[in-house]
């Protein structure tokens, strides 16, 4: 294999891995939130027992996201030199926004929130809680931010250096914020993240559930990690709507190549599953005529784009970006299943769901995984042959003095660091579930959760 495909095969399992984490986080840093804030309200010593199980949890994802995260910066300059240099004023303010916008924030307060328990007030280890959270949302909104401006580039011009290289030079740092998908991507990124932490503690409690251990942990677990599903699924469902559609209109190949839109005709249908036959450009599977069309145009026969009007040298890879969009569609439809009947249990005050429900929502945890794995590559994958769209093609991005040879040493590296790396997750991880949340049954109140609580 060649530079080009070591480098991208090498950026991809990095990335692939580092996304475990940072979206566990965020979700856990605002479920966290949503615990302290009924503790403080209620006076119950569950709730502070859940903020301090899941906040151990928090912890290890926070610092494997920055572990992981770090050497992936440094890759960017090595393996991908000529894209480095092209994008480094664009990506340069947006970085330094994240430092001095989340990473401050978080190194500010990050302490106080694992250490400062019985060295400050209540309420200040509360504010802290948020300023941690705010600190990962930020982290968040300032990378997808970039990459958004990746995929519909503003606020630029392209300057000539001396040596002959073009580079993208920021003319209104606004533009670049406000690129055309920015606002669609982050509110898409960070539900999928309050979704990753939400159906991680859907799983714990159904795990001590179904051992029938550490059951009011786990029904108070449960229930905050069920509002947090029911809630984003819905939002997910009205976000990836309108970021749909600003594909549709900004990046009109890789909208065609989700759906395996081939040629443009009335009526265009939306695939529910298929797959796709790219030597006859046909897509074989369950349709319903029109409804791509409605849903991008708000009009049942108004065509939607194929890629019949586009060279067919500047197609993305159809089959895969197709699949990996509707493995996307498939988990939230699994997550929204899992938060209805849930839900349903919770309203219905029934506190036994039955061992095969149980076992779902065990491995619950994996869909939203799955999902924003398989939604960020589509998003990638479609946005090809361009790693900036319509001025930086991959195939010029690559670092042109390093051999394939080299990039392949570094893979072999980085395979073997991020698996040990991800088994030590998962070893504390099980090992933490396994030890349970520190406390005895006997010590607390209030063992029906699915109760509503006054005043504690």
């Amino acid at each position: 294999m060649d530079v080009e495909i070591l480098s991208r095969i090498q950026f991809a399992f990095t990335i692939t891995f580092h996304y475990i984490y940072p979206p566990l986080s965020i979700g856990l840093s605002l479920a966290l939130i949503l615990m302290e804030g009924m503790f403080l309200k209620t006076q119950n010593p569950l709730w502070e027992k859940l903020v301090k199980f899941w906040l151990k949890i928090f912890a290890m994802t926070f610092a494997l996201g920055v572990a992981t995260g770090i050497p992936m910066m440094f890759s960017l300059g090595t393996n991908w030199a000529r894209y480095s240099r092209f994008v480094s004023d664009v990506s340069g303010s947006i970085i330094g926004a994240e430092g001095m916008f989340a990473f401050l924030i978080e190194a500010g307060f990050l302490g106080v929130l694992l250490f400062g328990w019985e060295r400050v007030k209540p309420k200040v280890h509360f504010l802290a809680t948020i300023l941690v959270s705010l600190g990962a949302h930020f982290s968040a909104v300032w990378i997808v931010s970039f990459n958004s401006w990746m995929q519909t580039p503003a606020g630029y011009k392209i300057t000539t250096l001396p040596d002959g290289t073009e580079v993208a030079q920021v003319t209104k740092w606004a533009e670049v914020f406000f690129n055309p998908s920015n606002l669609s991507h982050i509110t898409h990124v960070l539900l999928g993240a309050w979704m990753a932490g939400a159906f991680l503690m859907v799983s714990v409690g159904a795990y001590y559930l179904l051992k029938k251990k550490h059951e009011a942990f786990a029904q108070k677990t449960l229930k905050v990690g069920l509002l947090m599903g029911m809630i984003t699924a819905v939002l997910q469902l009205v976000s990836a709507d309108h970021l749909a559609r600003k594909t549709a209109q900004h990046n009109p190949e890789k909208f065609a190549a989700f759906e395996g839109v081939y040629k443009t005709q009335p009526y265009t249908p939306a695939y529910a599953i298929g797959w796709v036959d790219t030597e006859n450009q046909q897509v074989h599977g369950f349709s319903i005529p029109g409804l791509l069309s409605w849903m991008t145009h708000r009009d049942a026969e108004t065509p939607v784009r194929g890629l019949d009007q586009f060279p067919p040298q500047e197609w993305p890879k159809v089959s895969i970006v197709f699949q990996l969009y509707h493995l996307m569609i498939l988990m939230w439809v699994a997550m929204a299943l899992a938060s209805v009947i849930g839900g349903y249990h919770w309203w219905k005050k029934k506190l036994s769901m039955g061992p095969l429900f149980l076992k779902f929502l065990m491995v619950s945890v994996l869909f939203p995984q799955i999902a924003n794995i398989a939604g960020w590559y589509s998003a990638c994958i479609g946005r090809q042959p361009y790693v900036v769209y319509k001025l930086l093609k991959t195939q010029d991005a690559f670092s042109p003095i390093i051999s394939a040879g080299q990039v392949l040493g570094s893979l072999i590296m980085f395979v073997v660091m991020y698996l040990l790396f991800f088994f030590l997750f998962l070893v504390l991880l099980n090992k933490k579930i396994k030890n349970g949340p520190d406390y005895e049954e006997e010590e607390l109140p209030y063992r029906d959760v699915f109760k509503e609580e006054v005043h504690g």
